[in-house]
């Protein structure tokens, strides 16, 4: 059974900035369950047992180095998508999270082929499918 596919999955999706308006994003890797060769901000699937916070901490430092300074919860939203005609559904608790930019590095250089630091109107192309909508709904508390 795969979360996502087989069965709704959880997961903490998390947009680090410094401070200063700067936001990290990686590019999707080879090794990525999809969503391969986009940019995406930080998260991962909640492990069973684990709490919100738990989880995101873990995914801060497996992926970026990173330890929260400040954390802000932005929402809940449900994802529904398609990739490469498989469907999947998603839980997704987003939070805003001030990093210090000089910890950030790429921890999972198997996954993500780069990472880089990028303000909400210069952002890397291709996108995760997701990002359009999110950076639409969440763009304000994210300029905050």
């Amino acid at each position: 059974m795969v979360k996502g596919l087989d069965y709704i999955g959880i997961a903490v999706i998390f947009f680090c900035h410094d401070g200063q308006g700067n936001f990290v994003f990686h590019k999707r890797g080879e090794k990525c369950r999809d969503e391969r060769g986009r940019w995406d901000c930080g998260g991962g699937g909640v492990k069973f047992g684990e709490t919100l916070d738990e989880a995101l901490v873990r995914e801060l430092q497996e992926e970026y180095n990173a330890t929260a300074l400040e954390i802000e919860y932005m929402g809940l939203d449900e994802c529904f998508r398609e990739d490469s005609n498989v469907p999947s559904h998603w839980l997704i608790f987003r939070y805003k999270v001030l990093v210090n930019r000089e910890e950030v590095k790429n921890n999972e250089p198997d996954k993500h082929e780069s990472l880089g630091w990028f303000t909400l109107d210069n952002l890397p192309t291709p996108l995760h499918s997701n990002l359009p909508g999110e950076l639409e709904k969440y763009g304000d508390r994210l300029r905050e």
